[in-house]
């Protein structure tokens, strides 16, 4: 005996389903010839009698019952798979955990993660801010799929991908006397309350740079350890502040005034993920968002 064909189950499921065959043909969107063609041969090949004709509709045979009892089964399990395809699709039942470290986390996630909302509204997101230290044991013991940072993690059980560079800037508060000048150079703030990172840090390292550079003595009259704080305490008047571009990426940052840096100075932002990891969709569309969203930062405030 022959198999029927998926082609066959869905003619006579549209058969079926409106009673003619002209109306299983405007279903499928195909000839009326075609469909009967289709109908007679496969009760030819089957020796099935799958129809009664009657007064002009197509009626399912007493004998044939069986069939169609299985023809919904298979119909019913092909309607459970588009479902779970629109789930998937939409980001239902399904998670993406990433981490970041404050910097970004700051503006530049929120504006990733409202693209990766857009696309994906039923996706949970979980986002965590780690510090460089902390990065290995989250991605090695894969409690996310990739970190975002402004350093690579140097293990060979990672892979860091550069995904934008960004300049170091000023910031001071918007009384500040320097506030009036185009430019900032270190020289300017070398006699200025200087707030920072402890320069131990990969990140205070970059931001301490310059200063060495020019031979100036790096004398912070405060420290934070990330960059929000850095950029609070300035806000509130307590000294002025070198800081990556991305911490500052808003519009609208009322008590601060933001300056190009005379010293060329840059931040590299990375992905780090584990070494051999394959990632999903989620997190590969999300990985784009971010690096859209970093190269697009001085739009923000320029």
């Amino acid at each position: 005996m022959r198999e029927i064909t998926l082609r066959q189950i869905e003619v006579i499921r549209a058969v079926l389903l409106r009673g003619t065959i002209n109306g299983a043909a405007e279903h499928l969107g195909v000839s009326s010839p075609g469909i009967s063609r289709l109908v007679k041969h496969t009760e030819e090949s089957l020796g099935i009698r799958l129809f009664e004709r009657r007064a002009g509709l197509f009626v399912p045979s007493v004998e044939a019952g069986k069939v169609f009892d299985q023809i919904r089964e298979v119909y019913k399990g092909v309607e459970n798979l588009q479902s779970a395809l629109g789930s998937l699709q939409k980001g239902e039942d399904v998670r993406l955990a990433f981490a970041s470290a404050p910097s970004v986390a700051q503006f530049i996630a929120a504006r990733a993660l409202r693209s990766i909302r857009k696309r994906y509204p039923d996706l949970f997101i979980d986002l965590n801010i780690l510090k460089i230290e902390e990065t290995l044991d989250y991605l090695l013991l894969e409690r996310g799929e990739f970190v975002i940072m402004s350093s690579p993690v140097n293990n060979p059980g990672t892979e860091n991908t550069e995904l934008a560079i960004g300049r170091v800037v000023a910031i001071l508060p918007e009384d500040h006397p320097l506030a009036e000048k185009k430019q900032i150079s270190v020289h300017d703030l070398a006699d200025q309350p200087l707030i920072g990172v402890e320069p131990s840090d990969p990140y205070g390292a970059k931001i301490a740079r310059p200063f060495e550079e020019a031979g100036i003595p790096l004398r912070h009259s405060m420290r934070g350890r990330f960059a929000q704080t850095v950029v609070s305490l300035v806000r509130h008047g307590l000294g002025v502040a070198l800081i990556d571009e991305f911490s500052v990426a808003e519009v609208y940052m009322p008590g601060l005034v933001r300056r190009p840096l005379v010293e060329d100075v840059s931040v590299t932002i990375y992905v780090v993920t584990k070494k051999g990891r394959i990632l999903s969709n989620f997190a590969e569309f999300g990985i784009r968002q971010f690096q859209k969203e970093l190269t697009e930062a001085h739009l923000h405030w320029s």
